[in-house]
């Protein structure tokens, strides 16, 4: 077997979970081969320059091989080799990500509780009244 779909490949080397998901990544265009983007049907051979963005992240690989099949991990690792360049933008991905502040904490208050809210309300001068609107007695 000298060339392989490109969907096909992705999904035997393990990137994706089923053919239609790796059709759908790059029919979003996020896999580029040898800098272009490409379409579901085009084929890749050993060599090849894949490029896929997933999770923020851009990993770069060269096809060393090709299987029309999926099989286990350790086979599938041994279908392309990730370059080293792309090896270190993902460290340091992950470093970032790992130091990055929790988005929850920058919350300084959520929603008020009940003795909170009559607390407001008092401190607005609301005092008895259940409308805002002015009673001219």
């Amino acid at each position: 077997m000298e060339r392989l779909r490109i969907d096909k490949w992705l999904w035997s080397a393990r990137f994706y979970k089923t053919r239609s998901l790796a059709s759908e990544e790059i029919d979003k265009g996020r896999v580029h081969v040898n800098g272009a983007e490409v379409k579901p049907a085009r084929e890749v051979k050993a060599g090849d320059v894949v490029a896929m963005r997933r999770e923020g992240m851009t990993r770069t690989v060269v096809v060393k091989g090709l299987s029309n099949m999926r099989g286990p991990a350790p086979v599938a690792q041994q279908l392309y080799e990730e370059t080293p360049e792309s090896i270190l933008a993902r460290e340091q991905t992950v470093e970032q990500r790992r130091l990055a502040p929790e988005p929850a904490n920058t919350i300084e208050h959520g929603r008020p509780t009940k003795r909170e809210r009559r607390d407001l309300d008092q401190a607005k001068g609301w005092g008895d009244r259940w409308s805002a609107s002015l009673d001219d007695d």
